[in-house]
């Protein structure tokens, strides 16, 4: 897509139906669900009138979605919120679900089983998974759910993550660690039992 000092409406309506559900989990990682639409909204509005000073020096995608953290940042602020207590939640040292499956090297223990879904068990059960993988997504503090969704999901780079969430490259692995162990301890603990 070309940069011109007006963006058309086509071109809006295809970054829109290109980028929206990406930006709208990036909004409900750092605000939450019931004020992602409307964060989304205002980055959708502020990227229109922003068109003429996109330089292309990174994707659109890139560009869309430091305005939408911006706006939750904003958002956040706003309704000041004190982001001085995030990361309250912490696993215990003896029960680390990524531990026993690594080696010391970084290397996979086992190498992961290869998924596959035979039959309309197994889409319940995955969709069963996704339901309990939402609900624990939700109850994440608000920074780890940030993480998850900017550097798993949207997958940019540590750095720009850092500078956007204004964490330290320490906290912030310390926090996605955080965040992905209990992901994992989620699915073993669903493949072992059936429950969330």
């Amino acid at each position: 897509m070309t940069n011109k000092t007006v963006l058309s409406n086509q071109q809006l309506r295809d970054m829109i139906s290109q980028h929206h559900l990406h930006l709208l989990a990036v909004a409900g990682a750092i605000v939450g669900d019931a004020d992602c639409e409307e964060i989304v909204q205002q980055a959708w509005i502020k990227a229109y009138q922003n068109w003429a000073n996109f330089r292309h020096h990174s994707s659109e995608r890139t560009w869309l979605t430091c305005i939408v953290i911006n706006q939750a940042k904003m958002h956040l602020r706003s309704r000041k919120t004190d982001r001085r207590h995030v990361a309250t939640l912490l696993i215990a040292e003896d029960d680390e679900p990524l531990q026993a499956r690594f080696h010391s090297n970084g290397h996979w223990q086992q190498p992961l089983a290869q998924w596959c879904e035979a039959g309309p068990e197994q889409l319940l059960m995955r969709d069963q998974l996704a339901d309990c993988l939402t609900r624990l997504l939700a109850r994440l503090p608000r920074q780890q759910r940030a993480l998850l969704a900017l550097r798993d999901h949207a997958q940019l780079g540590f750095e720009e993550i850092c500078n956007e969430l204004g964490l330290s490259a320490s906290n912030a692995r310390v926090l996605l660690h955080r965040a992905r162990a209990q992901v994992v301890a989620l699915v073993d603990h669903y493949e072992e039992s059936g429950e969330c």
